[in-house]
């Protein structure tokens, strides 16, 4: 699953690719914990195994794609 975190004052957003068996509800309540407060930094582990934090008070944004399997690439349907 890829994810996108726009962060604030920041030109580039974050991506992050994460294992193929993460669990997206798991991944969605990490985010909703971070952005109502209860956690101070949205920790996530990426397909290589490294861990990545960002700060939940500079988050601006978050976007949660599909893998790169699933996605369409060049012309046509």
């Amino acid at each position: 699953m890829d994810v996108r975190i726009g962060v604030t004052q920041a030109p580039r957003e974050i991506s992050v690719e994460l294992a193929d068996d993460v669990d997206r509800s798991e991944v969605k309540t990490k985010v909703e914990a971070a952005l109502s407060g209860a956690v101070d930094v949205l920790w996530l582990t990426d397909k290589k195994g490294r861990d990545i934090g960002v700060a939940a008070s500079k988050i601006a944004y978050i976007e949660l794609g599909t893998t790169d399997s699933e996605r369409r690439i060049g012309f046509g349907g």
